[in-house]
């Protein structure tokens, strides 16, 4: 009887340890978010290198009414690969919008929100995911570089100083933090949102992305609202993807320009506002808005 006993409890044992192994794959699934708009010229490429990444277990493309061809190839990736699902919008209802539908529509454990012209190579996010699930509660992210390896100011940022801003419209929108070469995970106020990952706890937790924002400072006010929620908000610094930046907004500078100023006054009357007098939201939507003005020779000059 012991001898049986005994049998029973190693058949038993082997079977709990099947479970945690396949619990322990399940909770390292992740599932790539990717939205899109005119993302023809580099969407091919985004879904190749998802489909070969390590631990990718969905892939959700939430398509803002693209009319270049986006929806054909992202179509042709789906019949390929049954991984890729795709949510087709008949207008834009925004980046935000978008990530949490496209979240919404996944299961996995941990989420990555990816632009749709950003490279990852095959064992980015999966090395991406064990640094952050060794930290508990975090939004990570790498360093982007472009085709020629020039890295992106813009992957690290600190919160908008409005003060600053109301000094120096020009200076006070400078959000860029310099890369930390001795910091393999260098923590910061904000991430780009080209690419960032959190388990989907977290993300839930939180409540997900603000649809409020349209298109810019969405990143700011997730990245915010993570640390406040007690997260770890960083740049792991030793990953690296490639991001070719900016591909679908280059043809309407103007209404991107629009937006991100707009966001940043929509997320100055919702962490700052509130503990300001009448005068200095009043200065800092004039300085918001200069900044704006600011930028049109620019714009004309490149159009």
């Amino acid at each position: 009887m012991a001898v049986v006993a005994a049998a029973r409890h190693r058949r038993a044992w082997r079977r709990g340890a099947a479970i945690r192994i396949i619990a322990g794959m399940s909770e390292r699934q992740i599932a790539a978010v990717v939205v899109t708009y005119q993302s023809a010229s580099t969407i091919d490429a985004c879904l190749l290198r998802l489909r070969a990444a390590d631990g990718v277990a969905e892939i959700r493309v939430v398509d803002n009414g693209s009319g270049d061809g986006t929806l054909e190839i992202v179509q042709r990736h789906a019949v390929a690969d049954a991984r890729v699902h795709f949510i087709a919008n008949p207008d834009n209802p925004g980046f935000a919008a978008a990530c949490n539908q496209g979240a919404a529509d996944s299961r996995a454990p941990w989420l990555v929100f990816i632009n749709p012209d950003l490279m990852v190579e095959t064992d980015t996010l999966a090395r991406l995911r064990e640094q952050a699930a060794l930290l508990g509660e975090a939004l990570l992210g790498v360093e982007q570089v472009d085709e020629h390896g020039n890295p992106d100011a813009a992957v690290r940022r600190c919160d908008p100083d409005f003060a600053a801003m109301l000094r120096s419209p020009r200076r006070g929108a400078q959000l860029a933090v310099p890369a930390d070469p001795h910091s393999p995970l260098q923590r910061v106020d904000a991430l780009s949102g080209a690419l960032m990952m959190m388990p989907r706890a977290l993300f839930e937790r939180i409540g997900g992305w603000d649809e409020g924002y349209r298109l810019h400072a969405e990143d700011l006010d997730l990245s915010r609202r993570a640390r406040t929620a007690g997260a770890v908000v960083a740049v792991a610094n030793g990953l690296r993807v490639v991001h070719v930046r900016g591909v679908s907004s280059r043809s309407r500078p103007f209404f991107v320009e629009w937006h991100k100023h707009r966001g940043l006054w929509r997320y100055f009357r919702k962490f700052e506002a509130p503990a300001r007098g009448p005068l200095v939201r009043a200065g800092v939507w004039l300085a918001i808005w200069a900044h704006a003005l600011v930028q049109v020779p620019r714009l004309l000059r490149r159009m």
